[in-house]
């Protein structure tokens, strides 16, 4: 059995979802795609109606949540598109043509208790290069 893990497919959903209907064991379903059952365990958790644990297990909700909770992972960025620390830093730099630097030392002499609006000049540096390259401010699916 391959030591790294890695998200459950459709058709180990089905899998799943057919055998746990025969009323196979959790060892037992775990056995033909190859995993554990503490995995198996936890998937018809993930796939059940929520509140009501009598309804039986549905592949297809099983993978929406899955890639509902896949999409919100992940350090948010502080530049959003949307929001007052974007328009703040915006304004400064297009308008007042603030560098970098200026805008995040304003920001610490205005808020120095929060850090939530804080940001530091790389990060508006790095802003500035994803917007001339044309990328959103959403994540960047780069690899290392």
């Amino acid at each position: 059995m391959d030591k790294r893990y890695k998200h459950l497919n459709g058709e180990e959903r089905g899998v799943i979802l057919a055998e746990h209907r025969r009323g196979a064991s959790l060892g037992a379903i775990g056995a033909l795609p190859g995993r554990s059952a503490a995995t198996i365990g936890r998937e018809p958790g993930r796939g059940g109606p929520e509140g009501d644990p009598a309804r039986p297990y549905c592949a297809q909700l099983g993978r929406e949540r899955y890639r509902a909770r896949r999409r919100r992972c992940g350090r948010q960025r502080k530049l959003a598109c949307v929001g007052w620390l974007h328009d703040f830093v915006r304004s400064k730099l297009i308008h007042r043509r603030w560098p970098p630097e200026q805008i995040a030392c304003r920001l610490k002499s205005m808020h120095p208790d929060d850090p939530t609006r804080l940001i530091s000049h790389e990060t508006i540096h790095a802003a500035i290069w994803r917007a001339a390259e044309g990328r959103s401010e959403g994540r960047d699916h780069r690899r290392h």
